[in-house]
């Protein structure tokens, strides 16, 4: 399987060593050494654990190119701004809506009123979710949208958190909210776990996502959400926890920390460097 894109198709030996090993290149161009059986088209879908071990980690960053960002993050925290009250406020207010017993009381309005603030995290635009509660009414939607939030924070714990948001996103749960996919959910964990969760709300976008900040910012090459050996669920947890590591500490909360990679992101020029070769928002407020 292709490290970078995770497929398993179209991989030829262009050379084979006298130990065995053989260096195997992909249809994308990639090319690594490979000591096990040459793969071939056909294979099963790989598990949790073996996926997640060969996801890119933060040692796989050169360190040219980290010495290279931690030279920005210097310069960047040289101005430590002062937490915003107002998100300060409105995320713990929805701390206690997200609990067990918030949702379960809670007015529908203000499972509403979260999908459409940008306090905080911008989840963009919500069309198709403010469409699908217009049709279903405030009871309806509101109940499918407290099934949806609480199966993704509270679901058994046999079912990764990863996959819970898979399956989220696939709507193969019947109380899954139309609409409600990868930004408010991602949104809803920056919420209750800002320890872990950067307000960067999307795996992938042309306005740039994990993904592209992973590339930009450290030369990584993440896989593509398109590829059928991995799901957007995994990539959008391992990616956070990737670029969280890799941000470190020094900073204000999870906003401050998503604010400077973006800003990183913007400054470091030249040609991909390391991870071979070659969603979201920004927070407002």
């Amino acid at each position: 399987m292709c490290p970078l894109c995770s497929d398993d198709e179209d991989i030829e030996v262009t050379r084979t060593f006298d130990d065995g090993r053989r260096l195997v290149k992909h249809r994308c161009g990639y090319a690594w050494e490979h000591a096990d059986p040459a793969p071939t088209s056909g294979t099963a879908p790989r598990s949790f654990a073996y996926l997640k071990a060969r996801f890119p980690k933060a040692e796989d960053v050169t360190p040219e190119r980290l010495e290279l960002v931690n030279r920005l993050k210097e310069q960047y925290l040289a101005v430590r701004p002062a937490p915003a009250p107002e998100v300060v406020a409105y995320w713990s207010k929805y701390q206690r809506v997200f609990s067990p017993g918030g949702l379960r009381d809670c007015d529908p309005r203000l499972l509403k009123d979260f999908a459409n603030s940008e306090v905080g995290a911008h989840p963009g635009n919500q069309a198709t979710f403010n469409s699908a509660w217009n049709t279903m009414g405030d009871a309806a939607a509101g109940a499918s949208t407290r099934e949806t939030i609480g199966y993704l924070l509270y679901g058994p714990d046999g079912v990764p958190l990863e996959d819970r948001l898979q399956e989220l996103l696939d709507g193969t749960k019947p109380f899954a909210m139309t609409g409600f996919k990868e930004a408010l959910l991602t949104r809803v964990l920056c919420v209750m776990r800002p320890e872990r969760f950067l307000t960067i709300l999307k795996y992938t976008t042309q306005a740039d996502g994990k993904r592209e900040i992973a590339r930009k910012v450290y030369g990584l090459e993440l896989p593509a959400p398109e590829s059928v050996n991995w799901t957007l669920g995994r990539l959008v947890f391992w990616s956070n926890d990737l670029l969280y590591s890799l941000a470190g500490d020094g900073f204000a909360g999870q906003q401050h920390a998503a604010a400077f990679l973006w800003w990183a992101k913007d400054r470091i020029g030249g040609p991909q460097q390391g991870g071979g070769t070659t969603g979201g928002a920004h927070p407002r407020r």
